[in-house]
C-alpha cells in the first residue's frame, strides 16, 4: 500500500469517526426541551439562534421574554428555567451569588436608542432635541426598576437634565420591546428602545438617534443550578458565544 492510500483510509477513518460523534450527541439531546429566560430587547436574535440551535441538536428550546427585574423574581421564587439571558450583569451575578446560577458570562452588549415613527421628527440634530420637541406629548420608557434599558435611558436623561422636565410626559411600559410597541404605534410619539428593535423592519420605517451619555448594557447569562437538563443547558450556552451565534447578534446590532 503507498502513502498516498494511507493517507486516504486515515482520512476516510477520521471522518466517519467525527460524524459518528456527531450524531452520538445530536441523539444524547434529541427529545430534550430547554426553557429559557429572555430579556425582552434579546427577543429577535433569540428567535433566530433558538431555530439554529434546535436544527444543531435536536433539543427543542421554550423561551420567555420579558423584563430582566420580572424573570428574575420568577427564577428566585422557583421558576423551572433551565437558563437565564438577561440584560445586565447584576441579577445572573445576585443568582450566582446565592447558589441558584453557574458562573454567569456575557453573551451580549447593546445599546440604547430613541425611536419614533413620525417622519417630522427625523430631522432634528440630536436625541435631545427631539425630546424637547413641542409637539412631542408622550414618551414611553420601559420600567426603570425592572428593565435596564429602561434604566439606561433614565439615567441618560438626567445625565442630560432632561429628566424633571419631561416627567409628566413619560409612560412606563414593563418592557424595552414594549417601549418600542408604544412608539411603533404611536400610542407614545417617541419611546427609548433597544437598538436592535431600531433595525428590525418595523424599525425602518421610521427613525432613530444613537445616546452617548447612556452606556453600553452589558448583558450576562448562565445555567441555572436547578436545572433538569444540564448537559443540553450547557451546550445551549456555548453554542451562544460561538461564531456562528455572534454573526445573528451583529446583525441585530450587538456587540
Amino acid at each position: 500500500m503507498n502513502n498516498h492510500s494511507v493517507t486516504r483510509r486515515l482520512y476516510t477513518t477520521v471522518s466517519t469517526v467525527l460524524i459518528i460523534i456527531f450524531f452520538s450527541l445530536s441523539s444524547v439531546w434529541a427529545g430534550e426541551r430547554l426553557i429559557v429566560a429572555v430579556a425582552a430587547n434579546f427577543i429577535l436574535p433569540s428567535q433566530e439562534l433558538v431555530r439554529m440551535f434546535e436544527d444543531k441538536t435536536g433539543v427543542d428550546v421554550d423561551a420567555t421574554y420579558t423584563s430582566t427585574g420580572k424573570l428574575y423574581s420568577q427564577i428566585i421564587k422557583g421558576a423551572p428555567y433551565d437558563l437565564f439571558l438577561a440584560a445586565d450583569e447584576k441579577r445572573p451575578a445576585l443568582l450566582y451569588e446565592q447558589g441558584l446560577a453557574d458562573k454567569p458570562f456575557v453573551y451580549a452588549k447593546g445599546c440604547v436608542v430613541l425611536w419614533t415613527a413620525k417622519k417630522e421628527l427625523c430631522g432634528a440634530a440630536d436625541w435631545r432635541e427631539v425630546v424637547k420637541r413641542k409637539d412631542v406629548r408622550k414618551i414611553a420608557i420601559a420600567n426603570t426598576e425592572t428593565a435596564p434599558y429602561g434604566t439606561a435611558a433614565m439615567n441618560a436623561l438626567k445625565s442630560a437634565g432632561l429628566w424633571d422636565p419631561h416627567k409628566a410626559q413619560f409612560v412606563f411600559p414593563q418592557t424595552v420591546a414594549q417601549a418600542f410597541q408604544y412608539a411603533c404605534t404611536e400610542a407614545a410619539d417617541i419611546g427609548f428602545c433597544a437598538y436592535s428593535s431600531a433595525l428590525s423592519e418595523d424599525g425602518k420605517k421610521g427613525c432613530f438617534f444613537m445616546i452617548p451619555e447612556a452606556p453600553a448594557i452589558i448583558q450576562a447569562a448562565c445555567v441555572l443550578t436547578g436545572t433538569g437538563n444540564r448537559k443540553a443547558a450547557e451546550r445551549f450556552a456555548e453554542f451562544l458565544t460561538s461564531d456562528e451565534a455572534r454573526a445573528v447578534k451583529e446583525r441585530y446590532g450587538y456587540k
